[in-house]
């Protein structure tokens, strides 16, 4: 019996496809019969490509990413009319047939032999299902060719595939399969993401007429994509008019109900979807997703691998981002600095002890085009998440070789002598870490402001003095000051190797403030530094769960931690930040000021979370120098550490830890370091108050010594 309807079906395919008929039909008959071999064949079915979303730590929706538009959907998740008109215009005896409806296909056999050519297919929901998978399987331009071919094989190798179909799913099954697999024009993928995009609303939600208009698309979406214009609308609503006139031919609605629905309009909406981080409400940080996602084994062992499923995957991932903490960040920023602005002003919160970014935020938007107001790339991150070359990070570098003293043994007491200028005795007075010269003997560094005296690891600290800081370099070593740097997370912004010469404890590397940010969150975690993350766990399309933590490793002895978190709690009541005034709860930190004002930068933390701000000019910050320009709305002589980006971290830090209970800093173990912390400071070391100086602002940094 089978072999009989096989042969039956052999004939009507051949028809169906519109093959040559020669004589009285023997050769279709007989080529047809011998490349017969009609048995079930089981269809690899891919995933289909989905929408993949991010949430932040609270599980709110801020990006999606898609290589094609699609949701999927469960056939009680979409309108039983819906159902109706698809099969009604599609395959209307789907429910009465198996893998080949040979009514249908034999009605379109007379046809085609009538019109001496393809004038109507036959093939069943079924086949097109079993069509699209191929299509969608598909992995080069020969591949879709041969899916989509008129051939005899083609249309075979269909029938096999969509036996096997039919035996493996029930006809419920295999509808919902097609409607979520078919393409509806308009960059629409699957009925929940047509439904979206035409109407505004879920499939679920679809009426009659717009049923009609989306079993209407499916037959040539890319001629009635309405999205292409009047002509194409034309084209659609003439379709969506014969599927309500079929369903009413086949007393699936009423002839009233049909022209009810025929005289409506089309209705077409054609909401756009957000797809990617340019319409993301947080750009910077979906950028710094996006490239983790792509980017680090981690997610993926080949780029292969992560590229399908970041685009294809249908991912839910859970990120780290603090929306209070962002919005925290962004106000304060707004509030100083204009989009508009030549200067461009960057932030970054890091958690300390975990490594999670919390926010990051920037003045300008994220774009594509030549405004001004906007920019292309990430200034909160590297070069490897979507930045560029970053800013040097001028004083906050400083640290890194205050660190490096206390490592050796020198206690908080402890002083040198600094000059009013500071040259290196010779080109083997700094040793890189290959053993080379890196001194320069022909170049003095200087105090721009301030007096030459004895300055210990506090004052010449809270002071920023840049000829104590060079003079301390080579009593400790520049390698172990860049090791230090590096121990705690330190690399150029532009991924090259750190520049280790003699004025690196100024902070001459271009940096980034997460990596900043989050060196400072590893001293305020008591010497613990964990690399930077983003992303907490994803879910996939299948349910599979990965979580994801930040590897951590004990980088500094936790009491060498303490001791540098006292000497920089400082740089608020008695250094450089002292015209800003600290947070109202213990925080620690250190301005940033490169030499001739070409950047400015701030980097501080609490015991609960570090931020690091950056502001330059992106259009050449030693051409375009932080003097005499106007920023937020307000001119300034020059900016410093100081000036704006120490007010945007206070700001910051007030919102941000507004409802977090504040935390104390492990005190300073005096009998291994000395002292009594801050509050010992000699008066005659204390730096003098010059903010009522007419040539700076209330929030300049008067205190910022020779900063470069």
């Amino acid at each position: 019996m089978r072999l009989g309807g096989a042969a039956v079906a052999a004939g009507v395919v051949a028809g169906a496809v519109g093959l040559t008929v020669v004589g009285s039909g023997t050769m279709t008959v007989v080529s047809a019969t011998e490349a017969l071999n009609l048995r079930e064949v089981a269809l690899a079915e891919p995933p289909l490509a989905q929408t993949s979303v991010v949430y932040d730590a609270q599980g709110n929706k801020i990006a999606q990413f898609y290589a094609q538009d699609r949701k999927l959907v469960a056939l009680d998740q979409i309108a039983p009319i819906m159902r109706t008109a698809i099969v009604a215009i599609e395959d209307d005896r789907f429910y009465q047939h198996g893998a080949i409806d040979l009514e249908g296909t034999a009605r379109a056999l007379a046809k085609n032999l009538a019109s001496g050519g393809v004038s109507q297919g036959g093939s069943s929901i079924t086949q097109q299902y079993v069509k699209q998978v191929l299509l969608n399987s598909a992995a080069s331009e020969k591949e879709k060719n041969k899916a989509i071919e008129s051939s005899y094989a083609r249309k075979l190798n269909e029938l096999r595939y969509a036996m096997g179909v039919e035996q493996k799913y029930t006809k419920d099954e295999i509808l919902a399969k097609y409607l979520n697999i078919a393409y509806f024009g308009a960059g629409a993928n699957g009925i929940e993401s047509a439904a979206r995009r035409f109407f505004g609303v879920p499939a679920a939600k679809l009426t009659l007429a717009q049923a009609a208009t989306l079993a209407g698309a499916v037959q040539d979406p890319n001629t009635t994509d309405p999205s292409r214009g009047k002509k194409a609308k034309k084209l659609l609503l003439e379709r969506r008019n014969v599927v309500l006139g079929r369903m009413a031919q086949l007393g699936r609605i009423t002839p009233a109900e049909a022209a009810k629905a025929k005289a409506a309009k089309l209705g077409y909406k054609g909401i756009r979807q957000p797809n990617g981080c340019r319409d993301s409400r947080y750009p910077y940080f979906c950028e710094y997703v996006r490239y983790e996602l792509l980017t680090n084994p981690v997610y993926g062992k080949t780029q292969r691998i992560r590229n399908q499923r970041f685009s294809q995957g249908g991912l839910k991932i859970y990120t780290t981002l603090d929306p209070a903490m962002q919005e925290a960040a962004e106000k304060a920023i707004k509030s100083r600095v204009f989009a508009s602005d030549n200067a461009l002003a960057s932030e970054a919160l890091v958690q300390p002890g975990t490594g999670q970014i919390k926010a990051m935020a920037a003045s300008r938007t994220f774009g594509f085009t030549a405004k001004r107001n906007q920019i292309s790339y990430n200034p909160v991150a590297d070069k490897k998440h979507g930045g560029l070359v970053g800013f040097q990070a001028g004083s906050t570098f400083k640290t890194f070789t205050l660190v490096t003293a206390l490592k050796q043994g020198m206690k908080i007491g402890d002083g040198i002598s600094a000059g009013a200028g500071y040259t290196a005795p010779g080109y083997s007075s700094f040793k890189n870490c290959k053993g080379g010269n890196a001194g320069d003997p022909s170049h003095t560094v200087t105090n721009d402001e301030g007096s030459p005296g004895f300055k210990t690891l506090q004052t010449g600290t809270w002071g920023s003095v840049n000829t104590f800081f060079m003079e301390l370099e080579q009593r400790v070593g520049l390698c172990a000051t860049v090791e230090t740097a590096k121990s705690l997370g330190i690399a150029r912004a532009d991924g090259n190797p750190l520049i280790e010469n003699e004025t690196f404890t100024l902070g001459t590397n271009e940096m980034d403030p997460v990596t900043v940010a989050n060196a400072y969150a590893a001293i305020a975690a008591r010497g613990k530094y964990c690399a930077p993350l983003a992303i907490t766990r994803t879910v996939s399309s299948s349910g599979q769960v990965n979580k994801y933590e930040s590897p951590c490793k004990q980088v500094m002895d936790p009491e060498v931690a303490d001791a540098t978190a006292d000497v920089l709690s400082g740089v608020f009541t008695k250094g450089t930040m002292r015209g800003v005034g600290g947070i109202g709860r213990p925080a620690a930190g250190k301005t940033g000021t490169t030499d001739g004002y070409a950047t400015a930068w701030f980097a501080g933390f609490t015991p609960d979370l570090a931020g690091a701000v950056s502001i330059g000019d992106p259009r050449g910050t030693q051409r375009y120098k932080l003097t005499g320009v106007t920023i937020g709305g307000r001119g300034y002589g020059i900016v410093a550490g100081a000036s704006l980006p120490g007010p945007i971290w206070k700001d910051t830090m007030l919102a941000a830890l507004k409802d977090v209970p504040a935390s104390e800093f492990t005190p300073v173990d005096t009998s291994r370091f000395g002292g009594c912390g801050q509050e010992c400071a000699p008066v005659r070391d204390e730096p003098q108050d010059v903010t009522d100086d007419p040539d700076m602002g209330d929030d300049e940094d008067p205190f910022d010594f020779g900063d470069q």
